[in-house]
């Protein structure tokens, strides 16, 4: 079954992402917020992240930069954490939103990116983040079905 890269809802300036990943939601949760996983997924383009922080709070920054953007880096400045199953950001002007839940052996990954105003969706569709957005979660689906998948809940966190 092919999963729609994205919905626009034009309504609420919001894009939103939906995956279904054979993990655990406290495997999923470490993949989001570990600089160690999230070198591995983030880039759409596939190539390992050349930094990634993560202040793991409230008020706290991720900062992920790419290989082929790095005077531009992805700052994301954390609103509320509730592991293993919700994180919410503001970067770019936006909201994001990451909800995890269980489905049996795999995990619904719901992403929800929520802009200011209309011409702020435009600006994001312009810039690519939709399918920017939709390729990154597809290497998500990717690393967690990597070697190490075995595991029990997926691969270890140091993977």
């Amino acid at each position: 079954m092919m999963t729609e890269p994205f919905t626009l809802e034009r309504a609420t300036h919001s894009l939103r992402f939906q995956r279904r990943i054979r993990a655990s939601m406290d495997w999923l949760f470490r993949a989001w917020t570990e600089p160690a996983q999230l070198r591995l997924w983030w880039d759409p383009t596939g190539k390992p992240l050349i930094r990634a922080e993560v202040d793991l709070r409230p008020g706290g920054r991720m900062t992920l930069v790419t290989a082929d953007h790095a005077a531009h880096p992805f700052v994301a400045v954390y609103t509320r954490i509730e592991p293993p199953h919700r994180l919410e950001f503001d970067a770019m002007g936006a909201h994001g939103t990451v909800t995890l839940r269980a489905l049996g052996d795999e995990t619904e990954v719901l992403v929800e990116i929520r802009c200011a105003s209309a011409d702020d969706l435009e600006q994001m569709l312009k810039m690519g983040v939709a399918q920017g957005t939709a390729v990154t979660l597809d290497n998500l689906t990717a690393h967690a079905a990597g070697p190490m998948a075995g595991w029990a809940g997926g691969p270890p966190p140091s993977v």
